[in-house]
């Protein structure tokens, strides 16, 4: 890679000079590089997943438009990955004036030091140059935040250092705003950001400069501001003000994913699976989409505030979970793989009852019993997608006949396969899952207690702390949490 120029005089005659020459704003390169994303057809945001028909082409529009722009969505919804990808429109590098606190441009510096200095130097004038991603300036609202933070204030103490009245403006120090000179600026979660302090946003949005401290100081910043909020904020922590939400160019919804194929590529993308460790870990797919299935019935659950959402973090940090639970099971009992069962989904309750905000009615049962309740409905509906037309008849008939069956999560896989080939035809019903004589016992394991458990789901067989899976209800009912309404929650175990 050529060196690149040192000086204002170098620059002028380089190829970045004559780019820098005219009046580019910021806006308006990532705008150019946007578009030459587009023609190239590169990926905008590699590893946002579920926003390519829906978000990023608003976020597209408002590039191109060179518009400011918001967020809005619930907590989770990527909104903060998204605006920090934004770096990867910016040229790769800038240059600026050795120094300057507010990387002014060499060719236009708007603050009084690189004006005089410019001026004084000329050609001589030292240059330097500054990364993408230094570009970016990250702020997250809080109610603490003063208007001297984000755009700056008097410093005496610079003053009597350098000998200036408090009126030049070389005794101004400079807050996040001015920083962000010729990048980005984000705030994240805007509505908790004081309305005093988001009147100052007025002149930099609308006016492009600022006014510093009452004194003549005008700055015309050339900034890309983007925000991100949570909707129900507006009436709840604070809200955006009125004319704030009126300068911001365009207002852009996020959301959850629309199918379980989007969310389970997130969680597979997003959760620590891949793990370092001294056995082999294998999670069935039918675990993963459990899991997930978990997080969709939350949504839709009445008993789950709506206005809080229920994050994709959830299924992120209960599979995490219940691989761990898995692997702990194998550590202690010597086995050099590890397959999680659906016990193991119950076990990890700590990393889904934290992610749940409910309602009035679900405070009144309990967050272990909503949660509870809800892998239940999961494992209910995986189960009826994967063993839908396969006739079960004979495992329910073996309880039925007065069998019953107590399994520990903590029994190696080799007992729990010897307690599960007891049921009749129950080991053969696991080749509707893919799974043959000869696979190991983690995954029979696994598996068969995965059909027990749907078939407790649907009130084929009961369960309880004292027996185990035993026989149930004869009359197939809806799983609670599902279609069909809810009905009283039976004692379960963990």
């Amino acid at each position: 890679m050529p060196e690149l120029p040192s000086t204002l005089g170098a620059l002028k005659n380089s190829k970045f000079g004559e780019r820098h020459l005219g009046e580019r704003t910021v806006k308006s390169e990532l705008r150019e590089n946007l578009i030459c994303k587009l023609q190239r057809g590169d990926d905008l945001f590699p590893g946002v997943v579920g926003f390519e028909d829906t978000v990023i082409p608003q976020i597209v529009n408002a590039v191109l438009s060179r518009h400011n722009f918001i967020l809005l969505g619930l907590r989770g919804q990527a909104k903060t990955r998204i605006i920090r990808m934004l770096t990867g429109l910016l040229d790769e590098r800038l240059p600026y004036v050795a120094g300057c606190e507010i990387r002014d441009n060499p060719f236009h510096p708007i603050c009084r030091r690189c004006r005089d200095l410019v001026a004084e130097q000329g050609d001589k004038t030292h240059i330097a140059w500054l990364e993408r991603d230094h570009r970016y300036v990250e702020k997250l609202a809080t109610p603490d935040v003063t208007i001297a933070d984000m755009i700056g204030d008097i410093d005496p103490i610079k003053a009597a250092r350098g000998g200036h009245d408090l009126g030049n403006e070389m005794t101004v120090h400079y807050g996040l705003l001015p920083r962000a000179n010729r990048g980005i600026f984000a705030i994240n979660e805007l509505p908790d950001l004081a309305g005093k302090i988001q009147v100052g946003l007025f002149n930099i949005m609308q006016e492009g400069d600022v006014q510093i401290k009452g004194y003549p100081v005008r700055l015309p910043l050339d900034i890309m501001l983007v925000f991100t909020a949570n909707p129900e904020d507006y009436t709840a922590r604070g809200k955006i003000i009125t004319p704030l939400k009126d300068r911001i160019g365009s207002e852009i919804r996020t959301h959850y994913p629309l199918t379980i194929e989007q969310g389970l590529s997130i969680t597979k993308q997003e959760s620590w699976v891949e793990r370092e460790s001294p056995i082999r870990l294998e999670v069935p797919a039918y675990i993963r989409e459990i899991v997930e299935t978990l997080a969709f019935l939350a949504r839709e659950d009445k008993r789950v505030d709506k206005r809080s959402g229920v994050s994709q973090r959830l299924p992120i940090s209960a599979l995490e979970n219940v691989i761990s639970n898995a692997e702990r099971r194998a550590l202690k009992s010597r086995e050099d793989l590890a397959v999680p069962r659906v016990l193991d989904i119950y076990a990890a309750l700590p990393s889904i009852t934290g992610k749940l905000e409910l309602e009035y009615e679900g405070e009144l049962k309990g967050g272990d019993n909503i949660a509870r309740e809800l892998i239940r409905a999961a494992v209910g509906k995986v189960y009826t997608g994967s063993f839908e037309g396969v006739n079960v008849s004979q495992i329910v008939q073996w309880f039925e006949l007065g069998g019953s069956l107590k399994l520990d999560d903590s029994v190696d896989s080799a007992n729990v396969v010897k307690q599960l080939a007891k049921i009749q035809g129950l080991m053969e019903k696991t080749g509707a899952l893919g799974l043959g004589a000869n696979e190991p016992d983690a995954l029979r394991a696994s598996a068969a207690e995965f059909i027990l458990e749907g078939l407790y789901a649907h009130r084929r067989i009961s369960r309880n702390e004292e027996m185990g899976f035993t026989a149930g209800e004869r009359k197939r009912e809806p799983p609670e949490g599902g279609e069909g309404g809810r009905r009283p929650p039976r004692k379960q175990f963990n």
